[in-house]
């Protein structure tokens, strides 16, 4: 499964601009990857584990803004075709995870 993030934040005033800020660096601290400046993605090994990540970012959620979550299969993602300057390039891999109980 991936998780997709995806927001529009203000940033017009330095409170704003310190939620975005710490709204991403948590992102960043929960495995997510900045997939373009407002889309952060995370691979997670169930939907089981989609769900908690899914429920650490409404629990972050900033005061002000658009946030949309997205949860995909792997198979869905694996159809995603990414340009840069017109040149083809092949999704993230995905990654196997080992869960230890």
């Amino acid at each position: 499964m991936w998780l997709y993030v995806f927001f529009d934040l203000p940033t017009n005033t330095k409170v704003e601009r310190k939620a975005a800020n710490e709204f991403r660096k948590f992102l960043l601290n929960d495995g997510f990857s900045m997939f373009q400046f407002s889309i952060y993605i995370r691979h997670c090994s169930s939907r089981e584990n989609a769900a908690v990540h899914e429920k650490r970012v409404k629990a972050h959620l900033p005061p002000e803004g658009k946030v949309g979550i997205l949860t995909i299969t792997d198979k869905q993602f694996s159809m995603m075709e990414i340009f840069y300057s017109r040149k083809i390039k092949k999704p993230p891999k995905t990654y196997e995870q080992l869960e230890l109980f």
